[in-house]
C-alpha cells in the first residue's frame, strides 16, 4: 500500500455515514473526489463540499447514474439506502470497483445464486470488483475476529457483544416509533431479528466458512426487557415497565454447534428486569477454545459528541479499503481473501 497514486472517487448517498465518507475523501491526501451521487432533488446541483459542512470544491451533486458511469473513476463508496442491482452492475461493468455498507457482498455463498453470478459477470466484464464493509457488520464481525480466533487451535465458540446506549439521542420518532422504546412490553418481532440476521448472518459465516467450520444454520432471535423506573433520555420519557432495552441474538452453528455469535444490546438504561451485564457503548468481544481471550472495547468520548463521533465508524474502513478493493482481482471479495485494510495518512 505503499504505492504513490492518486484514487479517484465517486461518493453514491449522503446520508450520516455517506456524508462523513465524502468529507474524507474530500480531505485524504491520495484521494480525489470526481462525482456525487444524491438521492434528493434538493440537492442536485449543489457543491459536494458544501454538503458535507467543507467550503466548495467544484464537484457538483447528481442524479443521474447515467453522468457517473462515464466518469473516469477507479472507485465509488456506495451508501446509499437500500441496493440498486442496475446501479451495482452498471457501475463494475464500467470498470469501477466498488466499497460498499450495504451488507450484499458479505458472503458470496449465501447470496441468491443468480444474483450473484449476475454481478460476477459485471466484474468480469468491468474488470472490477466489489466488497462490503463497515464497523458493524465489518470490522467487528471479520477484521477484528480473524487475529483473535488466530490466537487459537482449537475453536469453541466466538461472542460478539454489542452495546449501544442510545439515552443521549434527541430522536423521539427514531427511538420510540421505530425503534419502540417506551412501548408496552409484547413479544418481539421476528422480523427485526431476521433483519439484522441477513447482515450478521454472512458476515459471520464468512469467516467459520473460510476457517474451515461450514456453517449450516444460522439461527436469530429477540428479547426484551422492562425498565424498572421511569427514566427521562433526550427524546423524552420512558416509564417503568415498558421497554428499556432489547437484544438481538444471531448464532451460526457447524455441524448443530453454536461456532459464532452476535448480540446487539441497545438500551436506553441499564436499570432493567433481565440481567445482560449491560455496559458502556462499545463491543466485548470473547473466544472460547484452547486460547480464550476476551476483549473489551469503548468509544472515548462524551455523550455530546456521541452522535457525531459514530458515522465515522462504519465510514472510514470503507474509505481505507479503496486501495486494496482496486488492487484485487475482479469478483466479489471479502475480508478473508483481502490483504489486511491499511490506512493511508500521507
Amino acid at each position: 500500500m505503499a504505492e504513490s497514486r492518486t484514487w479517484r472517487v465517486i461518493q453514491w448517498a449522503t446520508g450520516n455515514v455517506g456524508s462523513r465518507a465524502l468529507r474524507t475523501v474530500i480531505e485524504h491526501p491520495r484521494m480525489e473526489l470526481v462525482g456525487l451521487w444524491v438521492s434528493s432533488p434538493g440537492k442536485v446541483g449543489k457543491d459536494a463540499g458544501e454538503l458535507c459542512g467543507l467550503g466548495p470544491m467544484g464537484v457538483k451533486a447528481t442524479h443521474s447514474l447515467e453522468e457517473l458511469v462515464a466518469l473516469d473513476a477507479d472507485c465509488v463508496l456506495y451508501m446509499r439506502q437500500g441496493t440498486d442491482w442496475d446501479e451495482i452492475c452498471a457501475l463494475l461493468e464500467s470498470g469501477k470497483n466498488i466499497v460498499t455498507t450495504r451488507g450484499d457482498f458479505h458472503n458470496p455463498a449465501r447470496m441468491d445464486p443468480v444474483l450473484r453470478e449476475r454481478v460476477e459477470q459485471a466484474c468480469r466484464t468491468g474488470n472490477a470488483s466489489v466488497y462490503s464493509t463497515g464497523s458493524s457488520p465489518g470490522f467487528v464481525t471479520e477484521a477484528l475476529a480473524i487475529p483473535l480466533m488466530a490466537l487459537q487451535r482449537r475453536h469453541g465458540l466466538l461472542t460478539i457483544d454489542e452495546y449501544a446506549d442510545v439515552s443521549s439521542r434527541n430522536s423521539p420518532k427514531m427511538l420510540f416509533q421505530v425503534m419502540g422504546f417506551g412501548a408496552p412490553m409484547a413479544p418481539f418481532d421476528q422480523q427485526r431479528a431476521e433483519h439484522l440476521k441477513g447482515d450478521f448472518g454472512s458476515s459471520l459465516s464468512q469467516i467459520a466458512d473460510a476457517v474451515g467450520l461450514e456453517v449450516d444454520e444460522i439461527e436469530a432471535f429477540g428479547e426484551l426487557s422492562p425498565a424498572q423506573s421511569d427514566v427521562t433520555i433526550a427524546a423524552g420519557t420512558v416509564p417503568a415497565g415498558t421497554v428499556g432495552a432489547m437484544r438481538t441474538t444471531i448464532t451460526c452453528k457447524s455441524g448443530g454447534r453454536p461456532v459464532m455469535r452476535f448480540r446487539a444490546n441497545w438500551y436506553v438504561t441499564q436499570d432493567i428486569e433481565h440481567d445482560w451485564d449491560l455496559r458502556e457503548s462499545g463491543w466485548r468481544i470473547a473466544t472460547e477454545g484452547d486460547t480464550p481471550v476476551k476483549v473489551d472495547i469503548t468509544f472515548p468520548v462524551t455523550a455530546e459528541e456521541y452522535a457525531a463521533y459514530t458515522p465515522g465508524l462504519t465510514a472510514h474502513r470503507p474509505v481505507n479499503a479503496i486501495p486494496a478493493v482496486c488492487a484485487a482481482p475482479p469478483g466479489i471479495r471479502t475480508t478473508a481473501d483481502l490483504p489486511q485494510i491499511l490506512p493511508i495518512f500521507g
